[in-house]
């Protein structure tokens, strides 16, 4: 699956390159290549066979992760402005729109397109690699690894789509998406059992914190819980960034470090006055010329990576499991251990509305631009989203293409 070209006004138009940008360094090599004679053998496309090999397997998953991340900072910013994370401070029109709470069809193609791309890579490269490896796959960790990313990938659609659609099949119920993931990060635990060498406690940690995710999300809270316990302290498993490319580059923080097409003005993580969601006030207007531009600062770098699953989280999984069975007390224990790893002084909560008030609040400052809020917005049924869309639809580019979602 390549990427698709973004359309002007949709959102992925602005990553992965932004608008009328030439570099000068581009310029001069141009130039400086136009007087050598560089001749090229080109040998022609490699057949897809090729990558059948054993060799290629660990370029495959590396890839698999690559695509998650080329498309979570999308996410994060184009979600945070449609869930009150961050605001426009530009004269876009697709997060214009998705500041007013509407997600349109014609907006969403690059996003459609990347999640779907990621969750495609990693479950079909699972199947060349049963394919590659034969007898071997059951206990290489590449096979562990590929497991992981695939349930993340399903993750990250169930949060954010309405509808699930797979290969080009019909819509269904955006559960399939969080079933799927259960099931993939279940397949990672079993086979990092079966490793015939060292076995890697990132892997595990990561296959168990997803699942703890997933299963929360299908409103499974107590094997929620079961799982996040096994999530040690100081634990994170992230999307990862770097300088090399544009691909490569964390595009939140792009927006509002290079450019200030976003600010945390008006945002809950102004008033909220925690250490969590650092910001600075940069006395000076966004490109809009009139929102105040308050510089985000959890991500200050283009190479800065973004959690997709952390120990913090799945302290507050374990107290929402505790509150929502009853225990009250136990679960603001849970959630004030969290807090006191961050030396925070401790919340009280006298019943369950209130101590779910404080959990949201909490999850709120820990997940702050992660591309989590809507999802958390939508399962709790938040006012916020009276009269706003709920999640992405079914893209423009699906809807023209896919025979099997056309009304």
């Amino acid at each position: 699956m390549m990427p698709l070209t973004p359309r002007a006004g949709t959102a992925g138009a602005r990553a992965r390159g932004g608008r009328g940008r030439r570099p000068a360094a581009l310029l001069a090599i141009t130039l400086l290549l136009g007087a050598c004679d560089l001749k090229v053998s080109n040998p022609g496309p490699i057949e897809d066979a090729a990558l059948n090999t054993p060799s290629a397997m660990r370029p495959l998953v590396v890839g698999m992760g690559a695509d998650l991340s080329a498309v979570l900072d999308d996410l994060a910013y184009f979600m945070g402005i449609a869930s009150g994370d961050i605001t426009h401070t530009g004269a876009f029109e697709a997060e214009q729109f998705m500041q007013l709470g509407e997600i349109r069809p014609e907006h969403v193609n690059g996003l459609w397109a990347g999640m779907h791309r990621a969750r495609w890579t990693a479950e079909n490269g699972i199947e060349r690699m049963k394919t590659v490896l034969g007898d071997a796959f059951e206990t290489d960790t590449l096979a562990t690894a590929a497991y992981v990313w695939a349930g993340y990938a399903n993750r990250v659609l169930g949060e954010n789509v309405c509808q699930s659609v797979i290969d080009g099949g019909p819509p269904g119920d955006r559960k399939v998406h969080f079933q799927r993931a259960v099931e993939q990060f279940t397949k990672a635990l079993e086979l990092e059992a079966k490793q015939t060498g060292p076995t890697v406690p990132l892997l595990t940690n990561a296959a168990y914190a997803g699942r703890a995710q997933a299963k929360l999300d299908l409103g499974d809270y107590a094997g929620a819980a079961a799982d996040a316990q096994k999530v040690p302290a100081g634990f994170v498993w992230q999307a990862q960034y770097s300088l090399n490319s544009d691909r490569e580059n964390n595009w939140v923080a792009h927006e509002s470090v290079l450019r200030a097409y976003f600010s945390v003005y008006g945002t809950f993580a102004v008033t909220a006055n925690d250490p969590r969601t650092p910001w600075t006030d940069a006395k000076k207007n966004g490109v809009d010329g009139k929102t105040p531009f308050y510089l985000q600062g959890k991500y200050p770098t283009m190479d800065t990576d973004i959690d997709l699953a952390k120990w913090d989280e799945m302290r507050l999984i374990e107290a929402e499991a505790a509150i929502r069975a009853g225990d009250v007390a136990g679960g603001m224990a849970k959630l004030n251990a969290e807090r006191a790893a961050y030396n925070l002084p401790p919340v009280s909560a006298a019943d369950e509305a209130s101590a779910i008030a404080a959990l949201r609040h909490e999850r709120e400052i820990i997940l702050w631009m992660e591309d989590r809020r809507l999802w958390d917005l939508s399962r709790f049924d938040d006012p916020f989203l009276n009269g706003r869309d709920r999640c992405i639809p079914l893209s423009q580019d699906e809807q023209a293409t896919n025979p099997n979602v056309r009304s």
